[in-house]
């Protein structure tokens, strides 16, 4: 997983979405340092985060990774 391709993908979802960082990081139960550190790339989301991450934005998992991948392939 490219750690900050999938972060820029969280954040610019997120943003499309018209949530704040605090407001997402609340709706997903995590501290916001911790989703900070994600979109920032200083820590991979854990399996179970991207899940939950992605079903917050109404996308699939794989749309957050897949796309990354091919994004680096470019």
């Amino acid at each position: 997983m490219d750690r900050e391709r999938v972060g820029r993908r969280i954040k610019a979802f997120r943003k499309l979405k018209g949530y704040t960082q605090v407001a997402f990081a609340k709706k997903l139960n995590l501290p916001i340092s911790t989703l900070g550190k994600i979109e920032r790339a200083e820590r991979e989301p854990l399996p179970e985060q991207l899940e939950q991450i992605a079903s917050h934005l109404q996308i699939p998992s794989k749309e957050l990774i897949n796309n990354a991948k091919e994004e680096r392939e470019k």
